[in-house]
């Protein structure tokens, strides 16, 4: 276990009992922040809550390997953070948006939300239900998250697969030069203890007072490819 799951895990620990002792607080690593990326849903699914591989009216379940996503969301001084709005979205079990502007050839998923929602309890933490997400090309496999809450507006951020060959060469990935921060987007996907024949795997998100993705930060290659991606729609 690496030292940002280990203060994770303490945190959790000395938040469920009241008090945070400084030292833990101390081995955090505030999240890395990334950008939203051009396929966040142009309109909301009707179906949006926390179990993805479940759409309300179809009795079959999403295409894919079913994952388990928990975590919790800490400030840097290891508090938890109540009544925040996590979003994810991913491709699905093929490796495709559910979003007008991806235009590969890979089947649309009827079976798969694409997008979830949940807020986090009194002790910072969420679940979701989703599908392992694949690689497509230009990119590792990843989940989009995207937390809010209105003191600190938004804070976005993407989740990696431990292992997926395609990490190294992962241009958003590969171009945070902070291990131990490139280290924290990365998680292990194991099999379930609670489900059998699913995956699960546990993110923690550190939010930091001053880790909102500003515009400019944005790497050239993304932002040209937005532009196209955008002139589409308009």
């Amino acid at each position: 276990m690496n030292v940002h799951r280990r203060g994770i895990l303490q945190a959790s620990a000395a938040l469920i009992a009241g008090t945070v002792v400084p030292a833990w607080a101390a081995d955090l690593v505030a999240t890395p922040a990334q950008m939203r990326g051009p396929f966040y849903p142009l309109t909301l699914p009707l179906d949006q809550d926390n179990d993805l591989v479940s759409v309300s009216g179809r009795s079959s379940v999403a295409h894919g390997m079913i994952t388990n996503i928990t975590g919790q969301v800490l400030d840097e001084q290891g508090r938890a953070q109540a009544g925040v709005r996590v979003e994810i979205w991913q491709v699905n079990g093929y490796g495709r948006y559910h979003h007008a502007s991806d235009d590969s050839a890979r089947p649309i998923d009827p079976n798969f939300q694409g997008y979830g929602t949940a807020f986090t309890g009194a002790d910072g933490a969420y679940r979701f239900r989703t599908i392992k997400p694949l690689a497509y090309p230009g990119r590792a496999p990843h989940i989009h998250f995207a937390l809010t809450r209105k003191d600190f507006g938004t804070f976005s951020t993407q989740m990696y697969v431990a292992g997926a060959a395609e990490n190294e060469r992962d241009f958003l990935l590969s171009g945070i030069r902070d291990r131990k921060a490139r280290a924290s987007l990365i998680v292990a996907l194991e099999p379930s203890p609670a489900f059998a024949g699913e995956l699960a795997g546990e993110f923690p998100i550190v939010l930091s007072a001053d880790g909102r993705l500003k515009r400019g930060a944005l790497p050239e290659a993304y932002r040209l490819a937005r532009i196209g991606l955008e002139s589409k729609h308009e």
